[in-house]
């Protein structure tokens, strides 16, 4: 196997491992370029709209939930309307500050350095969070109160800074407002589609002339797109019983312990 389909693969496996799970997918994707010794900036394309891979992960295995809601919005029925408010609520915030930070996002895109660090911060601030969470009050995610589904999505901002985790800020941050463990995660599986695909989208637009030219290959996006979908089935699965049963203390412990072994060795290279 070549140096360059190897490295294909990897991305997938990175990808589909990490972007629903609370270690951040960016993160981990911005420190693989630095271990492996790739041009980050080349493969920008490809880390984003490779995600769409994630996204259908999340479709297919929800396929009934995205049913119901679907047809109970055709049939007027009020939790799927609250299900569907509460997504676009959370939605928003991310969607605006995105655009309007855009460019001051893409600089810390290159900043491995602040990766690690926000890894490190982000597994003690996990680590609080569970020890302080109360009871938890909402269950379901058409029962999340409007203004708690609304700073969940602020909370998702916090996602921008790379290593912090998309999936960390909102299935934490649900946490913290008294959504239970389930919830909170399928709420974050659920809100990654319109956030991934509004990224996907933006950045596809900004290298339409790359995709179009070839430059991007295709066949590259085509087999790191399956590898992550996948790898993503898997992860999803697995997810949501195991933090049901232990919690997210774990993933709290590898951040911290992955942020310094990678912050010590960018200090000492």
């Amino acid at each position: 196997m070549d140096s360059h389909l190897l490295t294909v693969i990897l991305l997938g496996i990175v990808e589909g491992l990490t972007e629903f799970l609370p270690v951040s997918s960016t993160g981990h994707l911005i420190l693989a370029s630095e271990l492996l010794g790739y041009d980050s900036a080349e493969w920008a394309t490809f880390n984003v709209v490779i995600q769409l891979g994630a996204i259908l992960a999340v479709v297919v295995l929800y396929w009934r939930t995205f049913w119901g809601v679907a047809t109970g919005l055709l049939g007027r029925e009020a939790s799927s309307w609250r299900f569907l408010a509460n997504l676009l609520l959370a939605f928003l915030p991310s969607a605006v500050l995105g655009l309007i930070l855009h460019s001051q996002i893409e600089t810390l895109l290159g900043a491995p350095k602040v990766v690690a660090v926000a890894l490190i911060l982000g597994g003690i601030a996990i680590l609080l969070i569970e020890r302080l969470i109360g009871t938890f009050r909402y269950s379901g995610v058409d029962r999340i109160p409007f203004s708690r589904a609304f700073g969940i999505g602020i909370l998702q901002c916090l996602s921008m800074i790379p290593g912090v985790s998309r999936s960390g800020a909102t299935i934490m941050g649900a946490l913290a407002l008294g959504v239970d463990r389930k919830t909170a995660a399928e709420f974050s599986f659920f809100l990654a589609i319109p956030t991934m695909l509004g990224a996907t989208t933006l950045e596809s637009y900004k290298a339409r002339d790359a995709l179009m030219s070839g430059a991007t290959a295709w066949g590259d996006i085509a087999i790191g797109f399956v590898v992550s979908f996948l790898v993503a089935i898997i992860v999803i699965k697995l997810f949501v019983g195991f933090v049901s049963r232990r919690g997210f203390a774990p993933f709290a412990w590898y951040r911290i312990v992955a942020g310094a072994a990678a912050l010590i060795w960018l200090l000492a290279r």
